[in-house]
């Protein structure tokens, strides 16, 4: 009981701090998962984070699930998803109403452009643990590898980061399966 009520609390207070969507809680769902709880190790996490993106729909509650799946079974899982979504379900019903109300206050306008930034300087944090961890893991070539080729089909041929995840997932089977 004791373990669902950890999955429950890791995914529901990851999500409600988790100010801008599903990548905005990934640094916060790391820490618990792996800090915290030290369920996943950081290379698990990453891998985790990168087959999420590979998967349709919000990263945020197949992370969930698959938190949860992996601590506590189905239960787990939909316990996970639940608390996934619960933050985003109680605030949009309790505060609809505050929110339009003061939508054009300029208070939470600059509230809004001071969380941005911090949010941004979480995900570059995770980006460059991520970075440590494959080139501990994998060698310096096929880390440098799949950033250089990652960068040049994400921004310069513009292909969906569906393909490219895609792309860097086999190319880990092909050269780096064990």
């Amino acid at each position: 009981m004791v373990k669902y009520w950890q999955i429950f609390y890791t995914n529901f207070i990851s999500n409600i701090l988790g100010y801008g969507g599903g990548p905005a809680t990934i640094p916060l769902l790391q820490h618990e998962v792996v800090d915290k709880y030290g369920w996943f190790t950081n290379q698990e996490f990453s891998e985790m984070v990168a087959l999420g993106n590979a998967l349709p729909g919000p990263i945020a509650t197949k992370m969930a699930a698959y938190v949860g799946f992996s601590q506590g079974g189905m239960i787990g899982s939909i316990i996970g998803l639940f608390a996934s979504v619960a933050p985003s379900l109680i605030l949009l019903i309790v505060l609809l109403g505050i929110l339009l109300k003061f939508k054009d206050s300029p208070r939470v306008k600059k509230l809004t452009h001071i969380i941005r930034p911090t949010i941004a300087v979480l995900l570059g944090v995770m980006t460059i643990e991520f970075f440590f961890d494959s080139y501990i893991d994998v060698g310096v070539i096929h880390t440098i590898l799949l950033i250089i080729a990652g960068y040049y089909f994400l921004e310069v041929k513009r292909i969906s980061p569906v393909y490219v995840v895609l792309g860097a997932l086999i190319y880990g089977a092909v050269f780096l399966g064990s």
